[in-house]
Parts: C-alpha cells; structure tokens; sequence
C-alpha cells in the first residue's frame, strides 16, 4: 500500500528527534549501572517519554 507508514517508522522518526532527552537519560543510567532500580532516572524517563509522545503526535 503505497503512502502508508508503518508504526515502527514513526516511532523511528520521533526518536531521532529526541537526541538530547535520550543522551540525559543514557547517562544517568550509565553513572552508576551496576545499582540501576526502578525509578532511579524517572525525571530523565519522563522527559524522553513526553518529546516521543509530542514528536510522534506531529506526524
């Protein structure tokens, strides 16, 4: 089918806007990750979760 845009695709695309948010989060978890637990970056998380959200909604 062509025009059609698999999800995949745009997960994709919305990820490569979101370089900067994905870096802070890479590395709070490699400060110290062999003492990663749930919700040790959640402030980081949140902010790479909100501009995927925002930059997958745009396309």
């Amino acid at each position: 089918m062509p025009g059609r845009t698999r999800p995949i695709d745009k997960f994709a695309a919305a990820a490569a806007k979101c370089s900067k948010e994905g870096s802070q989060y890479g590395k709070c978890i490699m400060a110290d990750y062999n003492n990663v637990y749930k919700d040790k970056c959640l402030t980081e998380f949140l902010k790479l979760k909100e501009c995927y959200l925002a930059a997958y909604k745009r396309q």
